[in-house]
């Protein structure tokens, strides 16, 4: 194999038939040893937390399969922490979608004199740049449309299905007592249209019980308790 990627959560190599494999890390991001979906940097490590993310992105994937959603699943090893997918080409230098339904984290930050913390959003979706220099700037569609980076329906399309996508987690997450506030997605394109890349998993979203944050270890532990 070939290592053509080196994330911070996980690290990608080109597998002799053309697909990938991602190889899942016990890295999350985070700042001040603290986990934040929303963070640009590794700020910590959970030794388990790449098996557990692999197990709820396998789960996710599956069920969103059924679903008809286009994704770049194919299977996943559990003894290796892998997962291999079909080649996606990221848009522009690697774009982040984010989904929210309560106003916390970097949006409390930015619109804080608007609103209040933990205030109900309506499926907000925001995009951003993957730059940790910049601190992943927020692009809008327009500028995405005359940047070159993806086109009006792309937009359009990404749009609709992380808010699709986002209500299937977050029904999933209410069965068990537990509510998402926000999530993170990658997209891509496989040369035809808009499909869903990377990870679906508890280090990538912000959830809440009764009121009170969720680690991610905690949340897997929740989230596999009757499955």
């Amino acid at each position: 194999m070939k290592q053509v990627y080196k994330g911070k959560t996980k690290d990608v190599f080109e597998l002799e038939n053309g697909n990938f494999l991602l190889k899942f890390k016990d890295d999350c991001t985070g700042k001040d040893g603290k986990f934040d979906p929303g963070e640009n940097s590794v700020g910590l490590t959970i030794e388990g937390v790449g098996d557990v993310n692999l197990r709820m992105s396998i789960y996710f994937f599956e069920k969103l399969n059924q679903a008809g959603i286009k994704t770049h699943y194919i299977s996943a090893d559990l003894k290796n922490t892998t997962m291999e997918v079909i080649p996606a080409k990221p848009f522009g230098k690697g774009l982040e979608v984010i989904c929210r339904y309560k106003a916390v984290g970097s949006f409390i930050r930015r619109y804080g004199d608007y609103i209040e913390e933990g205030a109900d959003l309506p499926e907000y979706v925001e995009m951003t740049f993957k730059n940790d220099e910049k601190g992943d700037p927020l692009v809008t569609k327009e500028g995405l449309v005359a940047l070159g980076v993806m086109t009006d329906k792309q937009f359009e399309d990404t749009k609709l299905m992380t808010q699709k996508i986002t209500r299937i987690v977050a029904d999933d997450l209410k069965e068990k007592g537990l509510d998402l506030y926000d999530i993170k997605f990658e997209f891509g394109y496989n040369g035809k249209e808009v499909i869903l890349i990377d990870e679906i998993a508890s280090g990538n979203m912000r959830v809440y019980k009764d009121g009170n944050y969720i680690d991610p270890m905690t949340l897997s532990k929740l989230f596999f308790e009757n499955k």
